[in-house]
C-alpha cells in the first residue's frame, strides 16, 4: 500500500498532521534537518488537567555555529538578534507552548526559527552621513539666542546707588 502524500512530507503519529522533513527554508538559506534539534516538554498555560500529562510544548535547539548553511555574517547577526535566547556554544533555543497540540507547536518553534534566520539573511542598510544645513544651523542659534535674551530679561535688575 503505497502512500499518496507528496515526497517531501510524513505523517506523524503523534498529532496526525503533515510536517515538513526535508531542509528548512527560511529565506535564500536551507537549513539543514540534521541541524535542528527537537525537545517535547510539558507545557503551562491552556489545556486543563491534559496540560499535566501530554509534552506539547516544543523546546527547538538550532546549532548556530556548526551550520554549514550559514555564513560567517549571518552568523554573527543571528547570534547577535537571538540574544538571550543563544547559548555561548552558539545554540539557539526557541521554546514554543502557545497552542495546545504538538504539531501547532512545533510548526510555530520553526516558523520562528525561520523568521530570526531570515531576518539575519538580510544585511543591515548602510547609514548615509548628511551635513545639516546651513539655513537649520542658523534657525537653532537664532532660537537660541532669542531664548537666551528671553531668561535674561527674567533676571533682577541690579540696583545702581
Amino acid at each position: 500500500m503505497g502512500s499518496s502524500l507528496p515526497v517531501p512530507y510524513r505523517l506523524l503519529p503523534i498529532a496526525y498532521c503533515l510536517l515538513p522533513t526535508g531542509p528548512m527554508r527560511a529565506g535564500p538559506i536551507l537549513i539543514d534537518e540534521r541541524d535542528i534539534e527537537e525537545r517535547f516538554i510539558r507545557a503551562s498555560g491552556p489545556g486543563g488537567q491534559n496540560v499535566n500529562k501530554v509534552s506539547s510544548a516544543v523546546q527547538l535547539r538550532f546549532d548556530a555555529m556548526r551550520s554549514a548553511a550559514l555564513s560567517d555574517a549571518v552568523r554573527a547577526r543571528l547570534l547577535k538578534l537571538a540574544g538571550a535566547r543563544a547559548t555561548k556554544d552558539g545554540v539557539i533555543l526557541i521554546e514554543a507552548s502557545r497552542h495546545r497540540d504538538q504539531a501547532r507547536n512545533r510548526a510555530d518553534a520553526r516558523a520562528r526559527l525561520s523568521a530570526l534566520v531570515e531576518k539575519a539573511a538580510t544585511p543591515p542598510k548602510r547609514r548615509i552621513a548628511t551635513k545639516t544645513p546651513k539655513s537649520q544651523m542658523r534657525k537653532r542659534l537664532e532660537g537660541k539666542a532669542r531664548r537666551s535674551e528671553v531668561k535674561q530679561g527674567r533676571a533682577r535688575v541690579a540696583q545702581e546707588e
